[in-house]
């Protein structure tokens, strides 16, 4: 049987109703805020549900305590497992101590130190943490096995219906504290658990509400599977988005997600990147990455949402400050102002002064310069990094290059050539 002829499961309102008060005390009631730079830059009313200053910085804590506050003692006793790039796991750590459980948390390699640092100061003695493999389908493959050899209980992230009722409390919350008709709300997708949840919430208490779906371009595995009609595995991701870098999402929030989003936009790393250093210079917030991606799409929708009042799930606060510079190089990038090139300089004096005098504009900046002289030939390669402050002064760039006779090869545009030489 097709996934269009099987029977879309919901949490029902009332479900959500109850997972609030089981969440009375457990979990912030985090603010809607209206974002004023924000609303002045796409004339509409931008609006941020702050799930960032939720006690876990995210709004995991939601679906992992309702899930656990479900579970029988003998389940209980036999402890909890979860598989997650942080923040699931920072929730399911919080709830373990809490409820004084054992849990075991299974993350990815790459997870950043700053969330596994979080993970055990909030799980404390409740909790043990194992690093398996490269990404979070890695470390669930592994966590679920080692249910099997404990019995013990495997709490998804996202694809179980009292997880996606947790989460789904954030809906009740925006609908509750919003003194206006909202009429677009963005949600960003990971596994598809808190898209799931808030679109349920706004179909049965804002049904004329447009809703949003958002996800890296690097793994936009929701738009994959609706595209398809069934739930498909991604062959490659980008784990940049760690937050949202999921290859599967889950199958109960993909049928509820299929008939909820009226959209779904994809949103290139690099914006990502750009929303990060954004929110932070200009409003003192501190988002991950999948955090700023529902901020990173309003940039696709800018005609349709002006003069409209917008809701944006600020998901998840919880990036590591050693990720910056690779933040920043990434909005370089992806915003022109960075560029790379193999530059062959003739092995001649005055070769490099001509370069600098001739060809470097007065505001573009050398940040690399790898240099090594080669014997018996006429050229030598030079590794080369320019910053621009006007993307647009690229072009000019390049025409002094060719008229300078300079031979050099880009890089920016050969992603296979740039990952080594970069």
């Amino acid at each position: 049987m097709s996934n269009k002829l099987k029977p879309i499961i919901s949490p029902s309102l009332e479900s959500v109703y109850e997972a609030a008060e089981r969440l009375r005390g457990i979990a912030v009631h985090t603010p809607l805020m209206e974002n004023i730079i924000l609303s002045e830059r796409y004339e509409a009313n931008i609006y941020l549900k702050r799930e960032d200053l939720q006690i876990v910085r995210s709004y995991k804590i939601r679906g992992a305590y309702n899930k656990m506050s479900k579970l029988s003692k003998a389940e209980l006793a036999k402890g909890v497992v979860c598989a997650s790039a942080g923040n699931h796991a920072q929730g399911l750590a919080y709830a373990c101590h809490k409820m004084k459980v054992k849990g075991a948390i299974f993350m990815p390699t790459t997870t950043p130190n700053q969330k596994i640092k979080q993970v055990k100061m909030f799980g404390r003695e409740d909790i043990e943490v194992m690093m398996v493999g490269d990404t979070y389908d890695d470390a669930a493959k592994a966590a679920k096995q080692y249910c099997e050899d404990h019995h013990a209980t495997f709490v998804s992230a996202f694809d179980d219906m009292d997880v996606i009722t947790g989460q789904a409390t954030v809906g009740l919350e925006i609908f509750k504290d919003a003194d206006i008709k909202i009429d677009y709300i963005f949600l960003a997708i990971g596994g598809g658990g808190v898209s799931a949840g808030i679109s349920t919430v706004f179909k049965q208490l804002s049904p004329h509400t447009k809703i949003i779906g958002v996800e890296p371009a690097g793994a936009a595995s929701m738009k994959a599977s609706i595209e398809a009609g069934h739930v498909v595995e991604l062959e490659t991701m980008d784990k940049f988005v760690d937050g949202a870098a999921v290859k599967r999402v889950g199958e109960i929030p993909f049928q509820i997600c299929q008939k909820n989003l009226d959209e779904i936009i994809i949103v290139p790393e690099g914006k990502v990147c750009t929303t990060i250093l954004e929110l932070y210079n200009e409003s003192a917030i501190v988002a991950e990455p999948a955090g700023a991606l529902t901020i990173a799409a309003l940039d696709f929708m800018k005609e349709q949402i002006k003069g409209k009042n917008v809701v944006c799930l600020v998901s998840g606060g919880n990036n590591d400050i050693t990720r910056t510079e690779e933040i920043k190089e990434r909005s370089l990038l992806y915003e022109g102002l960075k560029h790379y090139f193999v530059v062959r300089f003739p092995q001649r004096a005055g070769a490099l002064r001509n370069f600098l005098n001739n060809v470097l504009g007065p505001d573009d900046d050398i940040t690399l310069f790898e240099y090594q002289k080669k014997t018996n030939r006429e050229s030598g390669p030079v590794l080369l990094g320019v910053e621009l402050k006007n993307k647009d002064d690229y072009h000019a760039l390049i025409e002094r290059m060719n008229t300078e006779n300079i031979v050099y090869q880009e890089l920016n545009e050969q992603p296979d050539l740039f990952s080594v030489l970069v």
